[in-house]
């Protein structure tokens, strides 16, 4: 119960990594505030944790929409562990990119990502205290084909979280990332297809995929005590993939 008492927040997670991060950090004891743009499977979320003898609410928000960040924030009101895991990927190689799908992704995991975070880190620093984990990508970190603009958009996460260690870290505040790599998660494997992406996770040194689970153990490792004296870095849980660099 390393966070009872504590108020988590955890952005996308109605699904995936980040639900998963939102039934652990729950099942640790926080109160987690459930956060996504579908609403059925933000209360679907809220019952699991409830379920499991945990406490949680959801608050409707889209990333995207710089409102809808504000009401967010407001809503959360003093937070302890912020989770920036919601984002957009709609991969596209560079001669294929649209206007569209490139202000979405900037929109939603830089833009939506930095001003969430602006407002809970005000917070932080006025309780003097308090933990931020980025959900980044390996994307950010190497050079992979259809990912321009979602790897920029992740480095971007990623230069974020070791400027904000650096700013905030006398107000008691760490910052840290955590980049996963080839990740089972049905709206990844909707984007790319089973069979392609189980290819993929095959030629990392752990020859597998990842699983929601297996990332979510990491973000919260980061955001507990457990962690004290770690900030401002990105951690890859890649199954050892940039070891080796693959695309």
């Amino acid at each position: 119960m390393q966070f009872h008492g504590q108020t988590a927040l955890v952005t996308g997670s109605t699904s995936g990594i980040g639900r998963e991060t939102a039934l652990l950090l729950a099942e640790q004891g926080a109160y987690v505030i459930v956060s996504g743009r579908d609403t059925t499977k933000g209360a679907d979320t809220v019952t699991a944790i409830e379920s499991a003898g945990g406490k949680a609410a959801f608050v409707a928000a889209d990333l995207s929409d710089l409102e809808s960040v504000r009401h967010l924030a407001d809503a959360a009101g003093d937070v302890d562990v912020l989770v920036n895991n919601a984002g957009a990927f709609p991969f596209a190689a560079t001669l294929d990119q649209s206007l569209d799908t490139f202000t979405l992704m900037l929109d939603t995991n830089v833009r939506g990502t930095y001003f969430l975070t602006q407002s809970v880190l005000r917070g932080m620093a006025a309780r003097g205290g308090g933990a931020v984990v980025n959900v980044s990508s390996i994307a950010g970190l190497s050079g992979m084909v259809t990912t321009s603009v979602y790897g920029a958009s992740k480095a971007a996460v990623d230069s974020f979280t070791r400027t904000w260690a650096v700013e905030f870290g006398r107000s008691g505040i760490r910052v840290n990332a955590v980049a996963p790599g080839h990740t089972y998660t049905e709206n990844v494997v909707a984007g790319i297809g089973e069979e392609e992406f189980a290819k993929m996770g095959a030629r990392v040194p752990l020859s597998r995929l990842g699983s929601a689970r297996e990332i979510a153990e990491a973000i919260v490792f980061l955001a507990s005590p457990r962690a004290a004296y770690i900030t401002g870095v990105t951690l890859p849980v890649d199954g050892g993939f940039m070891a080796l660099g693959l695309d």
